[in-house]
């Protein structure tokens, strides 16, 4: 017989207030108010929107054994996903729906249930919406069955309706919302709405979640490679909650990827940074055709390529591949040909983004 689950709101908020949740709770929020500033000191932030939204595609993807490298996802990040290979248009799927669901919160303040559906049509590119059959069974090591999500689509169509209330309004739980994000990432997991992709589009939820509560101005804060680095812990805390109602230890694990990721991402822009300022003022100072779209591209793409200089520079062709090459020679990028076309690796972009994967 399954376990039917219960409304988030059934937990009683003082089982959150002892003082080790607390005290995690302190340096999460400490480390995550930080991160916001240091985001918020890139004039442009597009560039860690897209730098860091396409580092956590390839880290959320990993969870679910979709794999690909840095260079297969950067090379082909601006070719067409047609034409690439299957993992990596899955990663870049992810962060189409990623940038989907940013939009849909900041125009509307609200992570609704029609908004998940629409980051999972996203991803998985169809519209199969949630589920009317059951769902798979999670299986342990043994293949025994440890867990059964609700099978019943009316029931599933509940679970989402009451979660969104969770989501949405403040008064219904009046938790930090770094717990209620804790809570409502372990709650949609279980739900398990989709036929496929919910692991990812939770992902995608937590960022979003924060954005809605003003906690971030833009979705920086990406827990997947932490999830990734601690696989085993995270999937078992999951389901000691279902088996143990071992709440407080889900949440602790959550807070923690909350701190210790944030200090991480803090490090990283401070590296882009640096770097992007450096590469501005060697670039100005060194050609005349410097502008701050030159820079903002080369920030942007970690490849970039001559059409895309023609595109944000409003230039031909020819002025284009004269940038590129100009700056190939003067060491600020690497040039590889790729068939009949070429294209150039911001190299000290690239340099970060690797490095921090390494980490």
């Amino acid at each position: 017989m399954l376990k039917p689950i219960q409304p988030l709101d059934t937990l009683p908020e003082t089982r959150f207030e002892s003082p080790t949740i607390l005290k995690k709770l302190a340096l999460a929020s400490r480390k995550l108010a930080e991160l916001k500033g240091v985001a918020a000191s890139i004039p442009n932030q597009s560039i860690l929107i897209s730098a860091l939204g396409l580092q956590e595609a390839k880290d959320s993807s990993a969870i679910e054994n979709i794999v690909t490298t840095h260079d297969d996802l950067f090379r082909d990040d601006f070719y067409s996903a047609h034409f690439a290979n299957p993992a990596v248009k899955e990663v870049l799927h992810y962060r189409q729906a990623l940038y989907a669901g940013f939009q849909q919160v900041r125009e509307s303040g609200m992570l609704t249930a029609n908004h998940i559906i629409a980051i999972q049509a996203e991803l998985e590119q169809n519209i199969a919406g949630l589920r009317k059959l059951p769902g798979t069974a999670l299986k342990d090591g043994m293949g025994r069955t440890v867990y059964t999500p609700p099978q019943s689509h009316d029931e599933i169509i509940a679970l989402m309706s009451d979660l969104e209330l969770f989501i949405n309004d403040e008064m219904r739980f009046a938790a930090d919302p770094l717990i209620k994000m804790a809570l409502i990432h372990h709650q949609f997991e279980s739900i398990h709405p989709f036929y496929d992709g919910n692991g990812r589009t939770g992902r995608i939820i937590n960022v979003l979640y924060l954005v809605k509560e003003g906690l971030l101005d833009i979705p920086v804060l990406y827990l997947s490679r932490h999830i990734l680095r601690t696989k085993s812990d995270y999937y078992r805390l999951l389901q000691d909650v279902r088996d143990r109602d071992a709440w407080e230890e889900w949440v602790l694990y959550m807070l923690t990827a909350i701190e210790l990721t944030a200090a991480d991402t803090i490090d990283s822009i401070s590296a882009i940074k640096f770097a992007l300022q450096d590469v501005k003022h060697r670039i100005r100072a060194q050609y005349k055709f410097y502008s701050q779209d030159l820079i903002n591209n080369l920030f942007t793409h970690p490849y970039t390529k001559i059409e895309f200089i023609e595109r944000d520079m409003n230039v031909t062709r020819l002025t284009a591949t004269k940038y590129l090459n100009a700056l190939t020679e003067g060491g600020f990028l690497h040039k590889v040909k790729r068939g009949r076309d070429n294209y150039y690796i911001n190299i000290a972009l690239n340099a970060i983004l690797t490095r921090e994967s390494m980490r």
